[in-house]
């Protein structure tokens, strides 16, 4: 195995209501292999792991269907290399299907959760993996079968901690609920998509997030490279070539978000600093964030992205993004706005409860004594 320097240059955050500490970017393996028309050959794919850990960085994410497997392939060969199991938090996912005719390969049931999990773990050459993700919703699995087998999984010692990617709000409710009540292995993440292009999640997730101890996991913060400012002048990348795909992923090229990356433009100019760096740092800054998910086919994009990670954004320049990103409330989000909540309080403003109001958690110093 070939050593590798470890500089470390990032901070670590706790994984939602868990004692799993991740760096605040995560490397995304979602780039290795050329499989699917883009991507990085298994020296580039191996020369930005190794940045990465150099870095400091020790949160990877992966899924079982990346690059047809080749992802979690090469993710288990690097770790393997640099003898680095014990350090790395792996993250991989399920819910796709690589069998056609096999109603039951895919999708959110125990028969394929247990399946796709075995098949993670021979390509990634390991006994566990520290986080398994449900990938996307299913619109039919009962929410109590998923926690019920992620919970087994749990006490079988194959998985450390179970998390969620890509459901409703209600679902992933419902699910960390139930295992509350239960007493079975909750989930202690949400992986999902956002941006300045992608707010979405801000209408009920953020939240959901902090009531229920589930850290915000962000998922293409350059919206497939549309910040990133590469297609300012009509370069190709994802976007162009998946714009028929159907996943909603890659439509993105619309006036609107075209709009909102020339406001981006403006502010990282005055900074100084990239395009990318400024839009990361943005969703770093966000409420519930705990981190976020950068992903590269070539070193200096990766060395770029890293930067982000010590930037913090003025706010005025902030609220300028913020600002150029906004998005109309929509139903019934409308309704709890300051101007409709004073119509419950007879006009009188209620601010937000004191901090003394809330009890004391291991989060927060505890108020000091007068001697």
């Amino acid at each position: 195995a070939r050593p590798v320097m470890r500089r470390m240059t990032t901070s670590y955050y706790t994984l939602g209501r868990s004692g799993l500490r991740v760096s605040r970017l995560c490397l995304g393996t979602m780039t290795f292999g050329t499989e699917w028309g883009w991507g990085a050959d298994e020296t580039t794919a191996r020369a930005l792991f190794e940045r990465y850990v150099a870095w400091g960085g020790n949160f990877f994410d992966t899924a079982d269907l990346y690059t047809n497997g080749t992802s979690e392939l090469w993710l288990g060969k690097f770790v393997r290399e640099l003898r680095l199991r014990d350090k790395a938090v792996i993250a991989t996912k399920f819910s796709y299907s690589a069998a056609a005719g096999d109603p039951n390969a895919g999708g959110n049931g125990r028969k394929n959760i247990v399946r796709a999990l075995e098949g993670s773990l021979r390509r990634l050459e390991t006994d566990y993996v520290d986080l398994y993700l449900l990938h996307t919703w299913d619109t039919l699995t009962p929410a109590e079968e998923v926690a019920r087998a992620f919970d087994d999984l749990v006490r079988s010692g194959k998985v450390r901690y179970v998390g969620l990617s890509d459901t409703p709000a209600w679902y992933a409710a419902r699910l960390a609920t139930l295992c509350e009540q239960r007493a079975w292995a909750p989930p202690i993440t949400l992986q999902l998509e956002y941006s300045l292009v992608e707010r979405g999640i801000e209408d009920e997730f953020v939240a959901l997030g902090r009531e229920l101890g589930l850290g915000l996991v962000a998922w293409s913060p350059l919206a497939s490279g549309l910040l990133s400012g590469k297609y300012r002048n009509g370069g190709d990348g994802r976007l162009k070539l998946l714009a028929a795909s159907g996943n909603p992923a890659f439509t993105k090229l619309t006036e609107r978000n075209i709009a909102i990356v020339e406001e981006l433009e403006r502010v990282a100019a005055e900074l100084g600093r990239s395009m990318a760096q400024v839009a990361l740092a943005w969703v770093l800054g966000r409420a519930g964030v705990a981190s976020v998910i950068v992903g590269a086919t070539r070193l200096a994009q990766l060395e770029d992205n890293l930067a982000a990670a010590e930037l913090e954004l003025p706010r005025k320049l902030v609220e300028r993004l913020d600002a150029a990103s906004a998005r109309a409330p929509s139903f019934p989000y409308s309704f709890f706005t300051p101007a409709m909540q004073s119509m419950q309080t007879g006009g009188v403003p209620v601010g937000d409860r004191p901090p003394s109001y809330w009890r004391p958690t291991l989060h927060e110093a505890a108020p000091a004594r007068v001697q």
